[in-house]
Order: C-alpha cells, then structure tokens, then sequence
C-alpha cells in the first residue's frame, strides 16, 4: 500500500500554504500569505480564485464545518457531501466564519497572538481556537466566547478536539496534554518529544494519540499517555501528521517526505522528493472517505495523493488497487487474472465468501468469483465508509443509517435502534459484528448496550432488537459466522479487557459468562465456531467456547495459550479461516494453525453425526479433542457419548453425575431437568420441573441449589413442602454459625 503523488505543477504563492483542508472529496480550498482564498479539483488540480481575503488578514489555519446530518471526520477532514462554512484564522488573533457564498458572516478578535489552531468541534457546535499567547478558547457556532478552558504562559503550537468533543488535545513546547471539559477534571500531561511537538492528532475509532516533533520522530499514544509506538529518527522534523477517518491509517509529513503508516506506528511506504524541493509538508490532512490526502508546503506547492496498491485476501483470491478506479483479481489456484474498470472512483472494498463487494461514489458493486464479468449493481448508495461481509449477507454503512443486502442486491433489512441516526456516524468495526442470521451493534450513547437483530426472515427481532446490558463499557462485540441456526454466540470486550460470551437466542435475558481475561481483540473463524484471541505478549484459542462456558473446567480443557514473542510486538489478527490464522505484526505477515481435527470435529457436529465423531476422537486420542466432544455432547444430551468424553478426560465426577442421569426416567422430567443443570441452565432445569408438575423435584432442587427464597416462593404458591423448605433452611444457616436476615423466612419464625 503506497501514496501516488501529484502536486501543481507551479506554485500558486510564493509563500507557504499557511492553511487548507478538504470542503468535500473533490474540492480543496487552500490560502496563503497572498490573501486569496483557492479552490483546488482533486480530478485534474485547477485552481479557482473563490475570495479575497482583507489585505490585514493573514491566513494560519482552516477548517470546514458540514452541513446538518453529517460529521466532521478525522482531525482535519470533512464529509463527503459539500460544507457550507468555513472558518479561517488569522496571525493578528481575529478569525473569521464565511458562508457557501464566501460572505463574512463573523469577524471576532479572539487571542494576542497568531492563532494556531482552529476547529469545528465533531458535532458543529461550537469551535475551539488556541493561540500563541497559551490560551485555548471554545466558542458557539455564531463567535460567541463559551469558555477559557486552558490558559498558562507557554506557546501553543497545536490543539484538536477529542473524537467525542469532551475532551481538548493540545501541545506546548516539549508536552502533550488531554483537557477534559467535565467539571473538577484533571489535566493529563506528559513529555512527548525530546524538542517541540510540532503536531498532534487523535484518532476517531481507535482513541490513539499521534504526536511528532523536532527531535524528528513520530510518536503514538493512549488517551492516558502511554507510549505505544515510537519511530526510528528521521532525516528532518515531523511537520504535520493526520490519522485516516476510520482509524485505520496514519499519514505522516515532513521536509520532502511523505509516510503512509498503519495506525499502530509501522510504516506502509514512504515518499521522498529528492529531484526537486518542495519543502515541509503542513496541514496533512484526509478526504472523508480516506483514500485521498493533501498538504500545503512551505515553497507554496499542494500535494495531492491517492492511496493504490491496497491488497486484500481470500482463501484462493487477491484483490490489488491498481488505480483510483481500478481493481485486480486474481485467482492464485487456476492462475487467471481480471482487471475491474469502474466508472467512479472506489471508496471501500472487501473480499470475502466468495464475493467481491466494491462501493464507488455513487453505486455499489457485487462480483461472484464464479461471475465476475456479470456484477450486480446497486445505484444510490454514496458516502459508504464501512463494509462488512457475512455468509449470507452484507453491510453498507454510509452517513445516515445502516443498509443488510443480500448477495442478489437485494436489500434485506434496514435496522434501527433508538437514537441510531445520530450514533451512526460514530459505529466502527469493532462495535458491529455480522454473523450467521445475526447483528449485534453496540450503542454508542450507552457503550455498555448491545443490540441484537435477528436476521431470518419473518423474525420479530428484525425490526425490535433484544438487548444486552452489561455492567461496564465494551469495546468490542464480535458474533459467529458458523455453527446450526440455534448455537449462535456473541463475545464482547469491556473496558477491563475481560472476555464474555453469550447464546443469541437466548433472549430476552440473557445469560452471560466470562471465558478470558486480559483481552486486546478476537476473531472468530469463518467456519467454525472455533475463537482465537490476543494478549498482550500471547494468544488464545477456544476450541469450543459456546458450549464449553458454562463449566470453567471445560473452557480451560477446550483452551490453549501460545506465547507471542517470536512475532513481535503490535500484533493484529488479520483472517481466520479453516485451520489457518493471519496475523500481522510491524507489516510482516505471519500464518498460524489451529487443529485441524478441531475443526473437523465441528463440522461432523453441525451434521449431528456422533458416531463419526467419536471415531475421531478415538483415532486421535486428543485431551482437547475429547473435552470439546464433552461438551458438545452434553449440551444435546448424547450422555453416552458424553460420559466416555468425560472419562476420557478425567473427569471422574461428571461421569459419576453422568451415570445418576443415565438411571432416571429416559427422557423423562427429572433425567432432562439434571441434563441442564449439568450444562449450567439452572433456570431452564427449574421451568422443566414446574412444567410437568414435579413441585415437590423442584423444591429439592433449589434446596440443592441453595436458591432459598425461590424454594420458599414454590412451597408456599403450591401449599407444600413447607416445613421442609424451614428444616432445611435452619440446617443450613446451623452449620454455617450464621443468624436469620431473610425477611420472608423471619415472617414464618
């Protein structure tokens, strides 16, 4: 992946591109010491004198605000639909607010100083200015002074808004600080760079702090001040950087040098413009769609980029960017290649399921690698900015609202939750997961939400989606894509980096267990319900996670740990498919390997063919093997099966528990009531008990269970085993030394 340059051809300006940023994804207004204000095409770079600034006015920074319904995206960019005011600041601290027309609608005095910066909060609000007098100001939308939220004596040199306006990034001299607006808030401050920082950006989906300076390095950042990425020293200062709008992509600037970096701080490609100066890069900044770049530089000439030569993979197929609206597809089996030529530029593309699913400006495209000279065609879908593929179906998420297609073209779904049109522009890959007949978003008002669509037709769910409340932020949710309709799993990450999962179609209450601590990000595999995970320094596969959560014994049988040190650090999970996981670690690309008769073993299991899995098993003779054949067999009540499972695995008490299941009625109340106890579904063992009128079981079983005021709920409702429920309940508290504090036990004292 690479940067094609293009710049005009003669400086426009004799002086640096003081300011500039991107009014939509093809038009770029810049201006410069000159006071006159240019509109840039991105197609073939003309210029178009829009303004004249007054002769006083001199131009330090620029930024677009978006009209209603749409959002300002990454720390300089703008949308795909056209901007309506533009705010300029000046070195003599005034800024103006212009309208479409380039009328002066606002013209406020607001530092002593030059000021630096100057920017549309995300939600168009309001504005920040910092100047070189050390102060950072908030104002409305119209130029009326909010706040003074930081003021000391040193120099600004930059500042941006946080991804969700509550919180004020900035830089002064050496250090890096995170202002939060929140009342009584404290400051968060580090030395970043052993000289000036220069710029700063904050990334909007994976909150990353990009720093670079003097010293000539280029710095990431957590929101807390952790160092998470620091670059080898280059030639010359780092002038300008800017993170992509999706987060996935850093551009990084300097004297005759341009860096595509993937947002971890591991360089993609550099540019470097040996023949010919054309000085230090400013105001880096992305197009909303992240493929196109621009930046002004100090000998007054504006860089143009568009990113080629993005690979993706799929088992037997590769899909390579050759150009702005060009697209290779190979075939690495039968060695063919095709060349897609698109009539508009190409957005957004992924590769995946047999299908090649290409947005372009105005249309989406769905290629069959078995049809690819006949795709199907969907017009009017523009300013997609996330595709997610499925087995089944699709996602296109634009600006507006989330759009469930078929691979026919046909539109499926078009989900909605409560307060969704305002939190779309906020989703990202990791808070939407596409399963098998599954969609789970994670609210982003609420981040502790999840909602959960049911995609089979006719379902209620479709259009009034479950919900999952956890006790603590999540940053993550991820649903299977394998596996029967009825053993659908999501996981989610919280704010701890502990992994839980829970069965989809067990709404509305859902029942959640924790399977993994300490949990950067995980992957389930195209086909199986098998999940690998990253640590920090390590990683983890659950052979059989969905099943096996109910027992922390099993889930520690059906898992196993590998250390990562070999690959090195800032490790991503790339594709996991059959037996094969990608990762990539600093650009390299590394394949490991799960156990392949793990994955056959769940394919015989979607097949219900137990037989043929216990042979397996048998042949095998695999610890791990056998405990994910437990566990699965147990959950259907294969008890035969289960308990040579267990024995297998040592186990001696669940084959004991095993063998007293096995002497009850068959199939009757009691033998499936102990079924689901075993499998950890207490509740579903209750209602079995009470649905078939075993009062006096169920009473026994929440003694046993010890679940005393459920028990003293049956007895009394049903006028039976009362004095039981009492005995046992004095027992109990007797052999523990402890008192009665039960009000409805303390009533029948």
């Amino acid at each position: 992946m690479k940067f094609k340059i293009y710049q005009t051809k003669e400086p426009n300006s004799k002086e640096a591109i003081a300011a500039i940023g991107w009014c939509n994804n093809e038009e770029i207004y810049s201006c410069s010491d000159d006071h006159q204000l240019y509109k840039w095409t991105t197609t073939n770079r003309n210029l178009i004198q829009v303004a004249k600034l007054p002769d006083d006015f001199s131009p330090s920074d620029l930024h677009w605000l978006l009209p209603k319904g749409a959002v300002v995206t990454g720390s300089g960019g703008s949308g795909g639909k056209g901007s309506d005011t533009l705010l300029i600041c000046s070195a003599d601290g005034r800024f103006i607010i212009l309208n479409k027309s380039a009328r002066v609608e606002r013209n406020v005095t607001a530092h002593n100083g030059t000021i630096v910066s100057g920017r549309w909060s995300p939600d168009g609000s309001g504005l920040l200015t910092a100047g070189e007098d050390g102060i950072i100001k908030i104002w409305s939308r119209s130029g009326m002074l909010r706040s003074t939220v930081v003021q000391h004596e040193g120099q600004i040199r930059c500042a941006r808004w946080s991804p969700n306006a509550s919180a004020i990034l900035y830089c002064q001299g050496p250090f890096v600080a995170v202002k939060p607006l929140a009342a009584n808030s404290k400051l968060t401050k580090w030395r970043a760079h052993e000289g000036l920082v220069l710029c700063i950006a904050w990334s909007n989906n994976t909150d990353t702090i990009a720093s670079g300076g003097e010293d000539c390095r280029y710095k990431i950042w957590d929101s807390q001040g952790a160092n998470l990425y620091t670059s080898v020293s280059d030639d010359y200062a780092i002038t300008s950087l800017d993170f992509s709008p999706d987060g996935e992509l850093l551009a990084v600037g300097g004297f005759n040098m341009l860096k595509l970096c993937h947002y971890s701080g591991w360089s993609h490609s550099i540019n470097r413009f040996n023949q010919e100066v054309i000085g230090s890069l400013f105001n880096l900044t992305w197009s909303s769609d992240g493929t196109q770049v621009t930046a002004g530089t100090s000998t007054g000439i504006i860089i143009f980029g568009h990113i080629i030569e993005r690979e993706l993979r799929n088992r037997n197929l590769k899909a390579l960017t050759s150009g702005r609206k060009t697209i290779l597809l190979q075939d690495i089996v039968a060695r063919t290649t095709d060349t897609l030529d698109f009539s508009e530029r190409i957005i957004k593309w992924e590769l995946g399921y047999g299908h090649l699913v290409v947005a372009t400006t105005m249309q989406v495209h769905i290629f069959n690698e078995n049809y690819i000279n006949t795709p199907i065609i969907i017009d009017g879908r523009t300013d997609i900015k996330i595709i997610i593929l499925g087995k089944k179906n699709f996602i296109l998420v634009d600006n507006t609202s989330l759009w469930i297609y078929t691979y026919t073209g046909r539109l499926h779904l078009n989900p909605r939750f409560p307060a969704s049109q305002s939190q779309i522009p906020h989703l990202n890959r990791h808070c939407i997961s596409l399963g098998l007949d599954t969609l789970a978003i994670r609210d982003h008002s609420d981040q502790s939400i999840i909602h959960v669509f049911d995609l089979l037709p006719g379902a209620s769910r479709q259009e009034d989606a479950y919900t999952i409340h956890n006790k603590s932020h999540l940053v993550e949710v991820a649903v299977c894509h394998a596996g029967n309709p009825d053993d659908q799993y999501l996981v989610f990450i919280d704010v701890n980096r502990d992994l839980f999962i829970t069965c989809v179609q067990g709404g509305p209450d859902f029942v959640i267990h924790k399977i993994g601590t300490q949990l950067c990000t995980v992957m389930w595999s195209s086909d199986s319900n098998i999940l690998v995970g990253l640590h920090d320094s390590c990683y983890s596969v659950w052979y059989c996670p969905g099943e096996a959560c109910t027992d922390p014994t099993l889930i520690a049988l059906t898992t196993l740990t590998f250390d990562t040190a070999e690959f090195g650090k800032n490790i991503a999970l790339e594709n996991f498919e059959g037996t094969n996981v990608t990762l990539r670690s600093s650009g390299a690309i590394f394949t490991i390997s799960v156990k392949t008769y793990c994955v056959i073993l769940h394919k015989l299991f979607v097949e219900n063919a137990w037989e043929r899995a216990l042979k397996l098993c048998r042949l095998v003779q695999n610890q791990i093997l056998w405990a994910t054949l437990a566990a699965m067999a147990s959950k259907r009540n294969q008890l035969d099966i289960s308990k040579e499972a267990f024995s297998a695995c040592l186990q001696i008490d669940k084959v004991n528990y095993l063998s007293y299941i096995k002497d009850l009625q068959p199939s009757g109340a009691e033998q499936m009531a102990e079924n689901s106890i075993m499998n950890g579904r207490i509740q579903e063992a209750e209602v079995i008990l009470l649905s078939n009128n075993k009062v006096s079981e169920a009473i026994s079983f929440c003694l046993r269970m010890h679940r005393w005021s459920r028990a003293l709920d049956i007895a009394q409702k049903n006028k039976t085993s009362l004095e039981t429920v009492l005995q046992e309940r004095k027992k109990y508290l007797l052999a523990l030394g402890r008192e009665e504090h039960d009000p409805n036990f303390l009533k029948l004292q």
